[in-house]
């Protein structure tokens, strides 16, 4: 099948295969700035965004779409040459595509080579709300001191040069100063990351740097700005070179970087908007007055069922979470992991049925056609941990309850570290701190305690003496026995307690 480019001219073209906008982007004005524009993003908030598009009274909500970081030239060449544009193909259970072009991104722009022109869409009067997926490590959080890290080096170079940013906070910074000085109303910053709080996080984290950068600037934001906390969830693995030639062999598109996904989406969003905000409610969007429940149930169930799967699939030798979702002994132990030592610290969630929200994740990890890479979701763990499983752990010392899954987990992902599978074939990690969990890996194998005293991720962890014998028992356990008979070992004798 002959494949047509992917822009506005040939959206008619293409209209007979795939469902294409059908408002007018030309009358859309961005509203919306969004800073990290992944396949997270456009598989989410930019869908439900188009979706509310299509209804009457909404254009003034459109997005333009950030690219922070040197390394997302590509993504910015790619919808730049598209208009904005994409696919999003969405992998249903039975096999079966949902393909729909996405335009609610009607203005992109690259930081690094023009971030006075960011700054300035930042500050515009037609700028009502900036949204972020920065990554949880994007947040500049220190675990153990739970302080922003100024010893980071691109921290450093926005406070000796404002006018020329790297970081997220130097931009915001710039622009919000830039606002006050204009005598412009404030805005919502919005985090759509996976950090609970993600809203406090985030002005935590702003008022840090901006309390050294521009100190003058401190109380206007905290009157002016609002910072709505979120939850949001869908699986959206990345993008591979057979998702793009699948797509222009069976729809005749030419899209040089399509998004896909699995059917499953959910956003929860705390309404707190000071200068108005868009109807998502209306495609779907929950608003709530208090996100935290939602919020941490999702945390420590689905991202770090997640990380649980990778972690013991990598170990295993499998390439996707599938296979490991998959595996009868994995499956079983994330089962029991989930309904022993996660369910206890969540509380009461009104309106969740909660054994429903645990079963579907299972067939979620399941999806046989989503194909989600274990070395992506493995990535940047020493950020995502902290966040997914360490609280579960901290929650169950206070009672004294189970840790046992969660401290086998961390065993795993300390001999994970190592770089090698049990079927010695390479692990490849990719993480901010990588040299430093390869080195207390290795260190490790000699003394296992020496993996959990990384402070910056265990925080004092390691002073806790449950946890440190769990841990310790699981280390050696998985070096003496291998992987698989110490999870049916362990599957065993929690079983054999619930049926006592």
């Amino acid at each position: 099948m002959e494949s047509i480019k992917l822009n506005t001219e040939n959206l008619g073209r293409i209209a007979d295969s795939v469902a294409i906008p059908l408002y007018d982007r030309s009358k859309i004005k961005a509203g919306i700035v969004h800073v990290g524009i992944g396949g997270f993003h456009r598989a989410h908030q930019a869908l439900y965004t188009d979706q509310l598009l299509h209804k009457k009274g909404n254009e003034n909500w459109g997005i333009c779409g950030v690219a922070l970081l040197d390394f997302d030239r590509k993504i910015y060449n790619t919808l730049k040459e598209q208009d904005g544009l994409y696919t999003l193909i969405v992998k249903e259970l039975d096999g079966s595509l949902t393909t729909t072009v996405i335009g609610s991104i009607v203005d992109v722009l690259y930081a690094p080579e023009d971030p006075k022109a960011v700054i300035e869409k930042m500050a515009s009067p037609e700028t009502k709300i900036i949204t972020l997926t920065i990554t949880e490590g994007g947040y500049n959080y220190n675990e153990a001191t739970k302080q922003f890290d100024f010893s980071n080096p691109l921290v450093q170079h926005d406070l000796k040069h404002p006018s020329e940013p790297k970081t997220i906070f130097g931009y915001l910074t710039q622009a919000l100063k830039l606002r006050k000085e204009r005598d412009q109303k404030g805005l919502a910053l919005q985090s759509c990351d996976n950090v609970q709080g993600n809203g406090h996080i985030l002005q935590s984290m702003l008022l840090s740097f901006v309390e050294k950068a521009e100190p003058g600037l401190v109380d206007w934001i905290k009157k002016e700005i609002s910072f709505p906390n979120s939850m949001v969830d869908r699986i959206t693995p990345a993008t591979s070179s057979l998702d793009v030639t699948a797509l222009k062999d069976t729809m005749g598109v030419d899209d040089e970087w399509p998004v896909v996904c699995e059917p499953f989406k959910q956003w929860v969003i705390e309404d707190d908007f000071i200068t108005g905000r868009p109807a998502w409610e209306d495609v779907g969007a929950q608003f709530v007055n208090d996100v935290v429940p939602y919020e941490k149930m999702k945390l420590a169930l689905l991202n770090a069922g997640h990380s649980v799967l990778g972690i013991l699939g990598a170990l295993k030798g499998y390439s996707t979470i599938d296979q490991a979702a998959g595996d009868i002994n994995i499956a079983r132990f994330l089962g029991l992991y989930m309904d022993n030592e996660v369910t206890p610290t969540l509380g009461d969630l009104e309106g969740v049925d909660l054994k429903k929200y645990k079963h579907s994740l299972i067939q979620r990890f399941g999806n046989i056609y989503i194909k989600d890479q274990i070395e992506r979701i493995c990535s940047e763990s020493s950020a995502k941990l902290p966040i997914f499983l360490l609280p579960t752990i901290t929650a169950q010392l206070k009672t004294r309850g189970n840790i046992d899954f969660a401290a086998f987990v961390i065993a795993a992902w300390a001999i994970y570290s190592l770089g090698l599978d049990e079927n010695g074939n390479k692990i490849v990690i990719k993480d901010a701190i990588s040299e430093v969990l390869q080195k207390r890996a290795i260190e490790a194998k000699e003394n296992p305690k020496t993996f959990i005293e990384i402070e910056g991720v265990f925080g004092d962890l390691k002073n806790e003496a449950l946890f440190v014998e769990s841990y310790t028992t699981s280390y050696y356990n998985i070096k003496n026995k291998g992987l698989e008979a110490c999870i049916v070992d362990l599957n065993s004798k929690i079983l054999n307690k619930i049926n006592e």
